[in-house]
């Protein structure tokens, strides 16, 4: 049994509530698919949560927009990839700055567990590409291509959207499934868990995933959301629509 993270975006009330529930459910063993940083005021803390509690984690566009430059990125997330930047380099600590910008570049595009493959975006494009619900009616070939890489089971986020892809294709909402996909060995799947930092399927609790053998369980998890807002606010290099999208889900 394990869980999967994703999509933190530098939300440490999230992240910690997340944590928590996690442990709470005797769950020893985390996996995140990135976007550890970016949008959110918090980017030095989440990253040093995820280094001390050694979670397995692979890049996100964010990561990868900090670490090396924004490309196609809307100007609040810009701003937002140059601020956690300058951040991680204002600190002086020099053992904590060192550590912070090691993990993220070292961080894989991809990870490949036995028949389990975890990417950020897609199989295709593991850290750019975004698989939409609305992809099954309006872009067929994309989801074809993709599910053509994958053995068994894919996890991915980015989108923020929790679901699953079936290679028909077809999309099953979190409350289609009644939060839980029975994993079948003959079906193969690409499961989206969602995000813990900034939801975007107008339920503002924070979505991660738990995994066993036999199914794949959806949990939300409320957290502070005002505290996160607030200092996205209050920060000059922040977008305040980012504070708007965690009070809305969206």
């Amino acid at each position: 049994m394990f869980a999967i993270i994703s999509d933190l975006h530098a939300n440490l009330a999230a992240l910690t509530a997340v944590l928590h529930d996690i442990d709470q459910r005797g769950v020893k063993e985390v996996f995140c698919l990135g976007d550890i940083v970016g949008y959110g005021p918090c980017p030095k803390q989440c990253l040093d949560l995820i280094i001390e509690r050694k979670i397995v984690s692979i890049m996100g566009n964010h990561d990868h927009a900090v670490f090396y430059e924004p490309t196609n990125f809307n100007t609040g997330a810009e701003r937002a990839s140059y601020w956690t930047r300058a951040e991680l380099d204002a600190e002086t600590d020099p053992e904590k700055r060192r550590n912070r910008w090691a993990f993220l570049g070292r961080l894989p595009a991809r990870l490949q567990m036995g028949n389990i493959l975890l990417v950020h975006g897609s199989p295709r494009r593991p850290v750019t590409e975004y698989l939409f619900p609305d992809d099954i009616y309006t872009n067929t070939a994309k989801i074809s291509a993709n599910f053509e890489r994958v053995e068994h089971l894919c996890f991915v986020g980015h989108t923020h959207v929790p679901g699953v892809f079936l290679e028909d294709p077809d999309f099953y909402s979190v409350e289609e499934l009644d939060n839980v996909y029975p994993i079948s060995k003959d079906e193969r799947a690409i499961i989206n868990v969602g995000s813990v930092g900034q939801p975007r399927d107008q339920d503002t609790r924070s979505s991660y995933v738990v995994v066993s053998e036999e199914k794949i369980e959806f949990i939300r998890v409320e957290y502070d959301i005002e505290a996160t807002a607030k200092l996205i606010m209050a920060n000059a290099n922040l977008d305040d629509f980012e504070a708007m999208r965690l009070r809305e889900g969206k």
